[in-house]
C-alpha cells in the first residue's frame, strides 16, 4: 500500500524536474561584405611627398633714379609682358641735365676748333720764320747781315715751334674735355630713359607698394614685385635614401613629375625634375629637389602646397590588392581571403609600397584570389559571407 501511494508522487516529482525541449539553434547568418581581387599590375618606383609652388623668376621693380613717381600704367594682379611700361618718374630734371650736357659738348667743339685753328696759324708762321732764319744765316755767312739779326730770326722761329707744341696740347685737352662732356650727355640720356620703368620679364604683377606722388630713391624700396608663373618650379624634399636612385635614373633622361592640387585632387599637371641640390640637409636627412612645370593654364600659384609624385622607374609587375583590404593584427598586417565555400580565412601578408588605391603584396597572396575590402569587423576565421556591391 505504501509503495502504491509513493509511486504517483515520485512520478509527479520526476515529471516536474523535466524541462520542455526548445527549438535547436541554426548556424549564424552570413556577414555582408564587399570584395576585391588580387591582380598583377605594374609597380612603378616613385616618391610621393608634399611640395611648394615657386615662381620661375621673381623680380623686385625698383627705381634707378631719384624723383617723383608720376603715374602707374598697370593694374595690381595684372599679367604684364617684358618691355611693358609700368611707371613714370618725373623727367623734367633729367631733360634739363641733358640740355646742359649737350651745351657743354657744343662749347667743347668750339674750343677744339679754336685750338686747331691756332695750331694751323702757328705752323704757317713757323714756316715763314724758318725761311727768314735760314735766309739771314746765309746772309751772315756772306757778311751781309749781322749775327744779331740772324739770332733774332732764329729765336722767333724756335718760339713759334714751341708755340705749336703748346697749341697741340690745347687741342688734346679740348678733345679730352669734349669726350668727358659727351659721356655726361650719354649719362643724362640714360637717366632720362630710366624715367620710364618697364617690365624686365613677363609675369604677373603683385600689389602696388609705392603710389604716385611719392618720392622714390635710387635702388630703394620695391615699387612692385613680378612673378613669372609660366613655367613655375615645384620645390620638395626627398629622403636621403632615394638620392642614389635619383642620380642613377636621372643620368640619361628627365624624370617625370606629376603634380596634384591638394584643393582639387582631380587637377593633375605633368612636368620634369630639373634641379637636384648639391648637398644633403644634415638636420632633416633629405635632399632638396625642384621640378619644372609648364603651367600654361596658370592652375598652379606661387606659395601653394601640392602633392608631388616623382617617377623613378616604371618597375616590374607585382601582385596588388585594394589597400582597404589590409588590416592590422597582432602578427602584422593580414587580409581576409575568400575561400570557394564562401567562408573566409585570415592570412598574414607582407605589404610593400602603396600605389594610389592599391597596395603591393610581396608575400601571402596570389594573383586571382579574392579578398574582403569592407565588412571585416563582422568576420572571424571560418565565417560565412554574402558578397554585396560596394556602395557608390
Amino acid at each position: 500500500m505504501r509503495k502504491w501511494l509513493l509511486s504517483p508522487l515520485l512520478l509527479l516529482l520526476l515529471a516536474g524536474c523535466q524541462s520542455p525541449k526548445g527549438p535547436v539553434a541554426g548556424p549564424p547568418p552570413a556577414a555582408s561584405v564587399t570584395v576585391g581581387a588580387a591582380s598583377v599590375g605594374a609597380a612603378p618606383l616613385e616618391i610621393r611627398v608634399v611640395g611648394t609652388v615657386e615662381p620661375s623668376a621673381k623680380v623686385e621693380i625698383k627705381s634707378q633714379i631719384a624723383g617723383q613717381l608720376m603715374s602707374v600704367h598697370f593694374t595690381e594682379g595684372q599679367n604684364v609682358n617684358q618691355g611693358d611700361l609700368l611707371f613714370d618718374v618725373d623727367p623734367q630734371p633729367y631733360r634739363e641735365a641733358l640740355r646742359q650736357a649737350e651745351a657743354g659738348v657744343e662749347r667743347d667743339r668750339a674750343l677744339l676748333r679754336q685750338s686747331e685753328f691756332a695750331v694751323q696759324k702757328d705752323i704757317v708762321q713757323q714756316k715763314s720764320a724758318e725761311a727768314d732764319a735760314a735766309r739771314y744765316e746765309t746772309m751772315e755767312r756772306d757778311r751781309v747781315a749781322s749775327k744779331q739779326q740772324t739770332l733774332q730770326y732764329r729765336t722767333a722761329a724756335d718760339t713759334l715751334k714751341e708755340s705749336i707744341r703748346v697749341d697741340q696740347a690745347a687741342v688734346e685737352s679740348a678733345r679730352a674735355t669734349q669726350n668727358l662732356d659727351q659721356s655726361a650727355v650719354a649719362k643724362a640720356k640714360l637717366d632720362l630713359g630710366y624715367c620710364e620703368i618697364r617690365a624686365p620679364i613677363s609675369g604677373r604683377a603683385g600689389n602696388l607698394l609705392v603710389h604716385p606722388g611719392n618720392l622714390v630713391k635710387v635702388n630703394d624700396v620695391p615699387l612692385v614685385v613680378i612673378h613669372r608663373i609660366t613655367p613655375v618650379f615645384v620645390s620638395f624634399n626627398a629622403p636621403e635614401k632615394h638620392l642614389e636612385a635619383i642620380r642613377r635614373f636621372s643620368a640619361g633622361r628627365k624624370l617625370p613629375v606629376e603634380i596634384t592640387s591638394r584643393d582639387d585632387p582631380g587637377m593633375k599637371v605633368a612636368g620634369y625634375l630639373s634641379v637636384v641640390d648639391n648637398t644633403v640637409d644634415g638636420q632633416t636627412g633629405t635632399i632638396h629637389l625642384k621640378a619644372t612645370i609648364g603651367n600654361a593654364n596658370r592652375s598652379l600659384w606661387p606659395g601653394q602646397f601640392v602633392d608631388v609624385s616623382l617617377l623613378l622607374d616604371s618597375g616590374q609587375n607585382a601582385t596588388v590588392i585594394p589597400s582597404e583590404a589590409v588590416q592590422a593584427g597582432q602578427q602584422g598586417p593580414f587580409v581576409y581571403v575568400v575561400k570557394p565555400d564562401k567562408t573566409v580565412e585570415a592570412r598574414v601578408v607582407s605589404v610593400g609600397r602603396t600605389l594610389g588605391a592599391k597596395v603591393i603584396v610581396e608575400k601571402g597572396i596570389q594573383p586571382g584570389e579574392t579578398v574582403v575590402t569592407d565588412g571585416q569587423m563582422m568576420l572571424f576565421p571560418g565565417a560565412r559571407i554574402a558578397v554585396v556591391a560596394a556602395p557608390r
